[in-house]
Parts: C-alpha cells; sequence; structure tokens
C-alpha cells in the first residue's frame, strides 16, 4: 500500500520553525491501528489523517471532509496545528477550489479558507473558570517552581489548565523557563488535567504593534512534552485575554524553541478565527 504524506510547519512561514505536522490523504478507508502506528513512525506531535467521506469525492474538488489526529501516544479530539497543515495540503498541493474547506472532526464540523498569505481556522471557542491552587499547587510547583502566578484557571471541556504568570515578567523570562514536563505526570494529582498553558501578558499598548500575549503549551498526558505551536490551546488562551485585555482581535506569540505566531478573531456566534502561515518541507509516499 503506498499513501501520499506531507510534513507541513504551521504557525509559521519558514521552514524548521513553527509546529510539523505530518498529514496523510487516504484514498480507501485504513485499518484502525494503522493510523495510530503511522503517527507513532512519524513521531511528530501529530499526524492528520485526511478521508474521503464518499467514493465519488476528490481532493481537489470536493469541499469537505473527515479529519482525524494521532500523537505519537494516542487519538485526540482537537489540533489546531495539524488542521492548519491538512488545509494546506487541500489548497497548495492538491490545488483544492474551493474558498472554503469543512471537516469533519471529534470536536464537530471545522472549517478553514485561505485569506492572502494566511489559512484561517474555525474553531471552538473554549471557556476558563478560576482554578483553585491548593488542589494543583503540586503541579504549578512542577511547572514554575517558585515564580509568582498571577491568575489561575481551568477549561473543563478541553482538561487544560491555564497557569498566567505575573505581568512583572518579561518575555524573556518565559522563554527561559526549564520546564521538566516529565514531573507533571505524577505531580497532577486530580485526573483533570491534560495539558498545560503556561501564558504571560505581551506588550501591545496603543499603537505599538506587539504580541498581545505569549505562551508555552506542554501536554504529557499526551505523549509530547513541549508543543511548538497550538492552536487548541489558543481556543483556550482566546478566550481568557479577550476578556482580560478587552480585545476581540489579537496577536500571539508561542514562545517555544521553533516559535510560531497566530492571528486571532472572536467571532459573535461563540467560535473563534486562527490564522497562521504554513511551510510545506516534505513530500513523499508511504509504502508498507
Amino acid at each position: 500500500m503506498q499513501i501520499p504524506i506531507f510534513t507541513v510547519d504551521a504557525f509559521t512561514n519558514r521552514p524548521f520553525s513553527g509546529n510539523p505536522a505530518a498529514v496523510c490523504l487516504l484514498e480507501n478507508d485504513l485499518d484502525e491501528d494503522l493510523h495510530q502506528k503511522i503517527a507513532t513512525e512519524m513521531n511528530l506531535s501529530e499526524t492528520a489523517f485526511i478521508r474521503r467521506l464518499h467514493p465519488g469525492d476528490d481532493f481537489s474538488k470536493s469541499s469537505c471532509f473527515g479529519l482525524r489526529w494521532f500523537t505519537p501516544a494516542n487519538e485526540v479530539p482537537l489540533c489546531g496545528h495539524a488542521t492548519l497543515a491538512a488545509a494546506a495540503v487541500l489548497f497548495r498541493i492538491q490545488k483544492n477550489t474551493n474558498s472554503v474547506l469543512t471537516f469533519v472532526t471529534l470536536s464537530g464540523e471545522l472549517k478553514a479558507r485561505q485569506v492572502e498569505d494566511h489559512i484561517v481556522l474555525d474553531l471552538p471557542l473554549y471557556l476558563t473558570y478560576p482554578q483553585v491552587l491548593q488542589e494543583v499547587e503540586e503541579l504549578i510547583k512542577a511547572a514554575v517552581g517558585d515564580m509568582i502566578v498571577q491568575d489561575l484557571r481551568y477549561s473543563p471541556d478541553t482538561k487544560k489548565l491555564l497557569v498566567r504568570l505575573s505581568d512583572a515578567y518579561e518575555r524573556s523570562v518565559l522563554e527561559k523557563l526549564q520546564v521538566s514536563a516529565e514531573r507533571f505526570l505524577s505531580a497532577e494529582k486530580t485526573g483533570k488535567v491534560k495539558g498545560l498553558i503556561l501564558t504571560l501578558k505581551g506588550n501591545s499598548s496603543g499603537k505599538r504593534k506587539g504580541h498581545d500575549f505569549y505562551s508555552r503549551y506542554f501536554a504529557p498526558w499526551y505523549g509530547i512534552l513541549e508543543d511548538p505551536v497550538t492552536g487548541s490551546a489558543h481556543a483556550v488562551l482566546s478566550s481568557y485575554w479577550s476578556e482580560q485585555l478587552g480585545k476581540k482581535e489579537m496577536l500571539a506569540f508561542q514562545c517555544s524553541r521553533r516559535g510560531g505566531e497566530l492571528k486571532i478573531s472572536l467571532r459573535n456566534d461563540g467560535r473563534v478565527d486562527i490564522a497562521g502561515q504554513i511551510a510545506i518541507v516534505l513530500k513523499g509516499n508511504l509504502t508498507f
């Protein structure tokens, strides 16, 4: 069997930065266990599988496809950067002629469209709620040591814990922070956290064009110690920072070693548009 496969760097316009995802185009149904085997073989944070929903569908002409995402360890319900990568393969390589693509996923229908040199994802917007420090104190200690935490929120829909560091810290402090995410697994006692977001207020004010907020994201529960640029985490961060800053249009930067930028626009229908650029770095075939 041969399956076309691509590696796409998402949320960047430069190869070897942003967040890499593998994208497989499935002409035919794939045995269930092969999805995970392929994702483990690719060993990227996510491998996306695009499938035709009906026998007559065409990757160049159809507008609606099935989409699943797998980490090296398991399937996940939502992945923003791999959705961006999947849309890029259809728009840029398959030359899909539709203005909007719809993906049927575990998180419902997700839409992607091209706007100039960006691809815009229409994602769910997830609310956060105050989190009692005592419940997650050991986990916070494992993540940031004695740093000052300004706010603590939890997103029950995504099982993500949002840790906002003090406004007194600069971006460089977040970038240089040494995090041993392996320790999170034993430190998390509640069983309700599956992802940890560290975030910091940005330097955008008045006419200054800067980033509204910064973040880093860790998900060892899914086999990902640190994810370079995370669309799903920004579906949580967007609601939090919009409320804090009183803004619906924001520019965010994820401060991983590879780094990546996300343009955010909260919609009036309770969802969020997250836009990013892409770089296609590999085209090939899986053969087995």
